[in-house]
């Protein structure tokens, strides 16, 4: 068991150029994208935000009503 484990791993200095093999296969997005993508996250971040804000006054100013 413990011979087919150690078949079954890389050796230790093939680790850092296996690495960098995969950090050359990242395709990295041009400006453009980039702007388009953090334009939505913020947009989704900020909407998002506004109706847990919302929601959390209509649930509060529900709940003082009843409390009350």
């Amino acid at each position: 068991m413990e011979e087919n484990a150690k078949k079954e791993r890389a050796p230790k200095k093939n680790i850092l150029k296996n690495l960098n093999a995969e950090f050359h296969k990242i395709v990295w997005p041009d400006q453009k994208e980039l702007v388009k993508n953090t334009t939505a996250v913020l947009a989704i971040g900020i909407g998002l935000g506004i109706v847990i804000a919302l929601l959390d006054f209509v649930l509060k100013s529900g709940l003082g009503l009843i409390i009350k």
